[in-house]
């Protein structure tokens, strides 16, 4: 997270005086997107370098880009699908079966 908030802060730090928006800074002149790829972003969410990022990686990163509470409802519904307790079932958060 250091290294992205780095990054971030030296590409403030480098807009232009003219650049209207980020999304100037991250297209060149034909309008062609240069910022971080999808998997730029996945592998800056993957604070624990297991190869993917769980629904808190992906929490922390959007908060740390858009501040506290960010898209919370939304979140909060992604981590209780993962953690099985969306779902009022009996059965539901069941990993295994066992006779």
């Amino acid at each position: 997270m250091a290294v992205l908030l780095g990054l971030t802060l030296g590409l403030m730090a480098t807009i232009p005086a003219h650049a209207a928006t980020i999304l100037d800074v991250l297209t060149d002149i034909e309008g062609r997107y240069t910022g971080p790829t999808v998997e730029e972003n996945v592998v800056s969410m993957d604070t624990d370098k297991n190869g993917f990022a769980d629904a808190s990686e992906v929490r922390a990163f959007l908060e740390l880009k858009h501040g506290k509470g960010y898209e919370s409802e939304v979140l909060d519904r992604f981590e209780a699908s993962l953690k099985g307790t969306s779902c009022g079932t009996p059965f539901a958060g069941v990993t295994q079966l066992t006779n």
